[in-house]
């Protein structure tokens, strides 16, 4: 069960990479929103390597792949960012806000380790990540007034990806803290797949010039 959980989750979140990838060429903007990005991307970086340098697991190579497609996405922020901001942000503030948003992320990453153990640190901070992307993901899709550089294959892949390490963690090895982020991540998740759904039917109430 852990192995089906663990590979369930590395699939589906790899088709939420892959999905934010084409939707972000395909809309020329970045799919998923910049915060969460950082620290997901920082997140998969330093445990892919960790677990590369330790003992080849699963999840290692799972993490990697994750990263490698994760830069794409990191890539069409810095490409089409700039056009989601107010006129007087010029493309050097643009740039150094990217880069201060992105080393925090790390710096946050980081401590995640110096506070906790390896194994602590990489589930309390993925979850924590996960529960601000989904809050994030519905901040996103007010602030564009619709569904623009969103999808609902992102929506449910990053649901499905989400409750299958909860099952695991949260349920199987008992952790009340994880169970209940998890939780609450679904929540969010769900919330956000019912606006998706609701924005396929009512385009013209999110957006008056829309067809």
């Amino acid at each position: 069960m852990e192995l089906f959980l663990t590979v369930l989750s590395g699939i589906a979140w790899t088709l939420v990479y892959i999905e934010s990838i084409r939707i972000g060429f395909q809309h020329k903007t970045y799919a998923m929103p910049v915060a969460a990005l950082a620290l997901n991307i920082a997140w998969e970086t330093i445990y892919g390597v960790h677990g590369l340098t330790t003992s080849l697991s699963v999840q290692g190579v799972v993490n990697i792949i994750w990263a490698l497609t994760d830069l794409l996405i990191v890539y069409t922020f810095f490409r089409f960012g700039r056009s989601e901001l107010p006129a007087f942000v010029t493309g050097p503030l643009f740039l150094a806000w990217g880069a201060l948003v992105f080393s925090s992320a790390y710096i946050v990453q980081g401590m995640f380790v110096v506070q906790f153990d390896w194994v602590a640190a990489a589930r309390y901070s993925a979850f924590l990540q996960n529960l601000l992307m989904s809050g994030l993901f519905i901040a996103m899709f007010v602030g564009r007034r619709g569904s623009r550089g969103q999808s609902l294959v992102i929506a449910g892949a990053k649901w499905l990806g989400t409750l299958a390490p909860t099952i695991l963690f949260g349920v199987y090895e008992n952790a009340p803290f994880i169970l209940v982020l998890g939780l609450l991540c679904s929540i969010f998740d769900l919330a956000y797949i019912g606006l998706l759904l609701w924005a396929r039917r009512q385009p013209v109430a999110l957006n008056p010039l829309a067809p």
